[in-house]
């Protein structure tokens, strides 16, 4: 594909889930995908974990509190995504829709081996409706890993689309200097940082990302007061006790020059917009490129490992009759995939 050039405008959408159902969340975001391509969007960023919500009950919630933790894991893993399913076939035919690619935060099941545990995955969909690819996180950050499990460099990826190449990394995943670095390499030019963090450094973190690197930062946050969770859920109650805000959101993009084209927006659901062009970060890479003029790969080297790591692997008898042979190449490429 060409390079591409010129102006369009991306969007982080700043929105509450509902609450812990995937399918009413998956509505959600098809609507608003809508929404934002109707009103220009060509890239439209949803935060971290946003179908279908952010687990934030494990910095609340006791990790001795097993009985609490077992149901809301339970409740979380029901309402996970698979992918594919219907719930990214929705999401694909918004993204059709509205001809805009879609950057998309979710809870996924490990539907490759036992179904049992999940992933913080961004989810990437073209503006053609189909899916680009998946990036699952590479580190849940404390508490996140009594709920996800680790990604493997396998997910690592940065894709050509219209409107420029799309990458980006899951919230403190932006404060590991070699994942942000292999970004920079590929090229990145549309860069989402989904998270649950906001104010600072954070929002200093999207600023220095973006001049860094050279790019557009969208860093877009779920915005969720206590209101957001149903009175069902005893532990909002038990923990969360006052609380007005759980996150104000700080939804915020940012420009080559790592100042901010839109946002913060703080404390309000909002779709933030912002105009962006790409000549921009060509001219802008005359000072400083640290994938470019500026590294010295005499000095430093970076090796990523993409190959994935399976949770299982069939190794089927060399037994087989020539008939069976090609069924079972096929099953044993699906169980390496």
């Amino acid at each position: 594909m060409p390079a591409p050039s010129g102006s369009y405008k991306i969007a982080a959408v700043q929105v509450p889930p509902v609450y812990l159902d995937r399918d009413a969340t998956v509505e959600k975001a098809c609507e608003l995908i809508v929404e934002a391509g109707r009103n220009g969007a060509s890239v439209i960023a949803f935060p971290e974990a946003f179908i279908p919500t952010y687990p934030d009950w494990v910095w609340a919630v006791p990790p001795g509190d097993s009985q609490t933790l077992y149901a809301l894991y339970g409740e979380l893993l029901a309402n996970s995504v698979t992918i594919p399913s219907t719930a990214t076939e929705k999401l694909c035919r918004a993204a059709r829709t509205a001809k805009a690619c879609v950057v998309i935060g979710v809870n996924e099941r490990n539907a490759e081996a036992s179904g049992g545990s999940l992933y913080n995955t961004l989810l990437y969909i073209g503006h053609d409706g189909h899916i680009l690819g998946k990036h699952r996180k590479l580190v849940p950050t404390g508490a996140e890993r009594l709920v996800w499990a680790q990604g493997d460099g396998s997910t690592l990826e940065a894709y050509d689309t219209p409107f420029g190449k799309l990458g980006g990394l899951i919230c403190w995943e932006n404060y590991m200097p070699l994942a942000r670095y292999t970004m920079y390499a590929w090229g990145t030019q549309i860069y989402v940082a989904a998270t649950w963090d906001s104010g600072e450094p954070w929002l200093s973190t999207l600023r220095h990302i973006a001049k860094e690197g050279r790019m557009y930062v969208i860093g877009v946050c779920m915005p969720m007061r206590t209101g957001d969770i149903p009175d069902q859920y005893e532990f909002k109650r038990k923990f969360y006790g006052d609380r007005d805000w759980i996150n104000v959101g700080d939804s915020a993009i940012a420009g080559p020059d790592g100042n901010f084209i839109a946002g913060p927006v703080r404390e309000r659901e909002d779709i933030l917009y912002a105009d962006i062009d790409l000549h921009r970060l060509s001219s802008s890479k005359w000072m400083l490129d640290v994938a470019g003029h500026y590294a010295r790969p005499d000095v430093f080297q970076l090796v990523v490992n993409r190959e994935q790591q399976p949770m299982i692997t069939s190794r089927d008898g060399a037994s087989a009759s020539s008939e069976e042979a090609p069924r079972k190449t096929s099953r044993r490429k699906q169980a390496n995939r």
